[in-house]
């Protein structure tokens, strides 16, 4: 009796089997049917029906003695393609985040609107708004500079910030007229704070010796030595001045403008920000200019060495303040400053 019911069990079970495997067969000719009534005479397999026989194969173990239109490898390279698309949309998420679309625009309106600011300028704008973003994410957007060559050894700069304190230079400037101006200027090393700043046509030692008195009067602390070059306009009498104001002065080498990098590069910084895009008319005019530049230089100017703030430590404006961004002109709207407007 048991040995019966085993058979007929057995039985059952076959005629099942068989029964859904001719379903399958049946759903597979239809399938390629439908495609070949669709097509014509030269079938075309749509997305679709590409799907349909990846998870096919998936199910049926005799799809490959089914298939009509098509060879059996190519329906397994249609499940790696599946397979790759599948992982590839499960991973989009992965990697490095994506830039948000406001902070993309808000990088090309500051380096449409500020031409002659690099990377580092405007990674220093973003900072103060709270924007966290990195360098190398600015500078995609910005034009291609080939890279400075390493220098070995102890820089000069470096060298001036633990001997000296402070320093002063004088540049010149072309007018409207042909006639040129002598800048003068007197910068600390600390926080590149401008201490003086004053304009001339005739430089002599006598003008030079009051601009000392009037950077550093009397109820003012007086630095412990101060670098110049060997310019002649100095003469014998800034050295007393210095002297009685018991200040040491530090003489940098012949020819040698490295040697003062502080000064020389806010000169630089100058001439590159503001007098290489202006005329300048007369003495007050140039004034006014480096005034206004020295104001915009301390409060809004990020500066590379200054771990991207400004000489007076502009405060960072987070998000929360306001998600409207402002762009105020600066020196005549030759650069802006950028800042959160409170809702």
């Amino acid at each position: 009796m048991l040995r019966l019911l085993r058979v007929i069990l057995r039985s059952a079970l076959s005629a099942i089997q068989t029964h859904r495997d001719l379903a399958l067969e049946n759903l597979a000719l239809r399938q390629q049917l439908a495609i070949w009534r669709a097509s014509g005479p030269r079938p075309r397999i749509t997305r679709s029906d590409r799907a349909f026989w990846s998870v096919f194969s998936r199910v049926c173990v005799n799809w490959p003695h089914m298939l009509v239109l098509v060879k059996p490898e190519t329906v397994v390279r249609w499940h790696r393609s599946a397979f790759r698309a599948f992982w590839t949309w499960r991973s989009r998420r992965s990697g490095r985040p994506t830039i948000d679309p406001k902070t993309s625009a808000l990088i090309r309106q500051i380096a449409v609107a500020n031409p002659r600011w690099g990377a580092p300028r405007i990674h220093g704008e973003l900072c103060k708004l709270g924007i966290v973003v990195s360098q190398a994410t600015v500078s995609k957007l910005m034009p291609k500079r080939a890279p400075r060559a390493p220098r070995s050894g102890q820089r000069w700069k470096t060298f001036l910030a633990n001997h000296v304190p402070i320093s002063m230079d004088m540049f010149t400037i072309p007018t409207a007229t042909f006639r040129v101006l002598y800048g003068f200027v007197i910068i600390d090393h600390a926080r590149r704070v401008v201490r003086h700043v004053a304009t001339t046509e005739h430089p002599t030692s006598a003008w030079i010796a009051q601009q000392l008195r009037n950077a550093f009067p009397g109820d003012e602390p007086v630095p412990a030595r101060i670098l110049r070059d060997r310019d002649s306009a100095y003469g014998a009498l800034v050295p007393r001045v210095l002297r009685s104001m018991d200040i040491e002065e530090v003489l940098s080498a012949a020819r040698s403008p490295w040697q003062n990098a502080y000064v020389e590069r806010w000169i630089g910084s100058a001439r590159r920000d503001l007098l290489d895009h202006v005329i300048v008319l007369d003495e007050n005019h140039l004034l006014r200019l480096l005034r206004e530049y020295v104001t915009y230089y301390h409060d809004d100017r990020t500066h590379l060495g200054l771990a991207k703030d400004t000489p007076l430590q502009r405060e960072i404006e987070p998000p929360d303040k306001g998600a409207t961004i402002l762009a105020l002109p600066r020196v005549g709207g030759l650069h802006h400053r950028y800042t959160r407007k409170a809702a």
